[in-house]
């Protein structure tokens, strides 16, 4: 797994990218099962909830391997924190399937797999989708020549609007009545930098080649919003790991806010000034999550070598059997509760599974 830790002088070699190439053929790989279920068992304690995730390779914590996955991905972190603010044992349990679009999580592990959110120990249940929707629609538009097309990326779109809809629904609906937090999760933005180069097809009006990173920020930008508002409308909270990954954690263009905090989603806001906002007015401000400032002289690295999949903390990983798609296993937490200070871990902000996982925690009820 691909890490780096940046100071201000060695900025220029840390910006350095991995080819297209991978992210292109991870848009097409077939889909991999991989659930896990897992206790983070917290001594002197046997009271047991729940924390149920559903989505793709991010909630999967895929990196690159069938055999196994990275155990601290953002639901295992957020599972943590429940943990150590509950004083309790807590089953992380992951349905998730590495390449699935929007509608393929929907069907084959939300809905079909219902009943991991239905037993009466579960308290929360998050869930994300729609990132390789927006992968496919990309990676259909770069191998584009002659006059582009841009019904793909809107099909996306119109894909993932459905579907996160219909998930919400479905988890209200479905999930155990003692649920206590229901959070869905919104795309960063991979590539960001790679994405910095002209099209080989042309705009049918203009008869030019376009900018494909100008060209794909405002449909991410899109599914963003439209994931946030439906959690307002749905009683769902929305950790925004698009503002999370792609802000830096200091105030940048001297606005007077944190990059970061500037970024995210503001309920009540339309979807045409959203968009605006984040892709006109602070556009300046978004940073490839490759090289993530958390302050004016240091950054970390949020995306492995695929420039695709958050990096993560430690080298634990749960295995997965080939042929269920299932792992599973138990084990203390990484962090006791006197090294979580303020609701962060001293990790929290240094990988891209920690930052998503801390995202998620800030919503966790105080009680189970």
């Amino acid at each position: 797994m691909k890490r780096r830790v940046c100071q201000r002088l060695g900025v220029a070699l840390c910006g350095v990218l991995t080819g297209g190439a991978v992210l292109v053929s991870a848009a097409h790989a077939n889909t991999i099962t991989q659930n896990t279920s897992w206790t983070i068992d917290r001594a002197g304690t046997s009271t047991k909830y729940r924390i149920v995730a559903y989505g793709d390779s991010i909630y999967a914590g895929y990196h690159g391997s069938i055999s196994n996955v990275a155990r601290r991905a953002a639901p295992w972190a957020d599972g943590e924190y429940m943990s150590a603010l509950w004083n309790s044992d807590v089953d992380v349990i992951r349905r998730c399937k590495s390449g699935a679009v929007a509608s393929d999580i929907y069907n084959n592990k939300i809905v079909a797999e219902k009943s991991y959110m239905q037993t009466t120990n579960t308290r929360v249940v998050t869930f994300e989708m729609c990132g390789n929707d927006g992968l496919q629609a990309r990676s259909n538009f770069a191998g584009q020549t002659g006059t582009c097309n841009y019904s793909p990326l809107q099909t996306a779109l119109n894909n993932c609007t459905t579907y996160l809809s219909s998930a919400m629904d479905f988890i209200n609906a479905n999930a155990y009545s003692g649920t206590k937090l229901k959070v869905v999760s919104n795309l960063y933005y991979p590539g960001f930098n790679a994405d910095n180069a002209l099209s080989g097809c042309t705009d049918p009006t203009t008869g030019q080649k376009v900018n494909k990173q100008t060209t794909f920020l405002p449909y991410i930008v899109r599914m963003n919003w439209r994931a946030c508002n439906f959690a307002a409308q749905k009683g769902f909270a929305c950790a925004d790991s698009f503002a999370q990954y792609m802000g830096a954690d200091y105030d940048s263009n001297g606005d007077g806010q944190i990059d970061s905090d500037a970024l995210r989603y503001q309920q009540g806001e339309s979807e045409a000034d959203y968009v605006n906002r984040i892709s006109v007015t602070l556009r300046s401000t978004i940073r490839d999550a490759n090289t993530h400032f958390v302050s004016p002289s240091t950054s970390f690295d949020y995306i492995q070598s695929d420039d695709t999949h958050p990096t993560y903390f430690g080298s634990a990983t749960i295995g997965i059997n080939i042929f269920t798609g299932s792992g599973s296993g138990s084990g203390a937490p990484d962090f006791s509760g006197s090294q979580i200070v303020g609701g962060k871990n001293p990790q929290w902000n240094q990988w891209g599974h920690e930052r998503m996982g801390w995202g998620l925690s800030v919503f966790n009820p105080a009680t189970p």
